[in-house]
């Protein structure tokens, strides 16, 4: 399989700057452990980030992600000026990426200072139209959305990006303690 290589963008708003969107890399650790200290971002995610060998764990990960074609995850930083990455804003993944299966799933999160200012729908529909065109034809056809059902941003953010809910999960404990919602977005939307 050929390794697959991408920097997206997401355009600014009145009130926000443009995005990019790159994979994570190596002088990204004391920025996550920063991020991390956030009791929010801790409640909704399933990793674990303390310090800076757990960071660098962690983006050693996503960095394998892009390596086996799997999971591609990015970074999301404010843009300061063209070409000059500005201030980490936040993640975005395209995961259980399986060559010949038609569907995957996205996931997100932002950091406490990005958050209300449309970072993740902005990020999100980036992934959402590279996915979509990254991988064609009998590729990616559908995208799902999963987050438990207390998160009411999340549910916000997959309306936003036109991701449709489409059932309601039950909890498996203790990996999934509460129930879920599943949204879904097909190519054609």
């Amino acid at each position: 399989m050929e390794k697959i290589v991408a920097l997206l963008e997401a355009d600014a708003t009145p009130s926000a700057p443009a995005l990019i969107l790159r994979p994570w890399g190596p002088a990204d650790t004391a920025d996550l452990v920063e991020l991390y200290r956030d009791d929010a971002l801790r409640r909704w995610t399933s990793s674990t980030v303390n310090d800076e060998a757990s960071a660098a764990h962690w983006i050693h990960e996503q960095q394998r992600g892009w390596d086996t074609g799997d999971r591609f995850g990015f970074a999301v930083v404010e843009s300061q000026t063209a070409g000059t990455d500005g201030r980490l804003t936040g993640h975005v993944i395209l995961k259980n990426v399986i060559p010949g299966t038609s569907s995957a799933e996205v996931g997100y999160w932002t950091a406490a200072h990005a958050r209300g200012r449309g970072v993740a729908p902005r990020a999100l529909q980036a992934l959402t139209d590279w996915a979509f065109t990254a991988f064609p034809g009998n590729g990616l056809t559908r995208l799902e959305l999963l987050h438990q059902v207390d998160n009411t941003a999340s549910c916000r953010v997959a309306q936003k990006s036109r991701y449709v809910l489409t059932t309601v999960l039950p909890s498996a404990p203790p990996t999934y303690p509460l129930a879920g919602h599943l949204h879904v977005r097909t190519r054609d939307l």
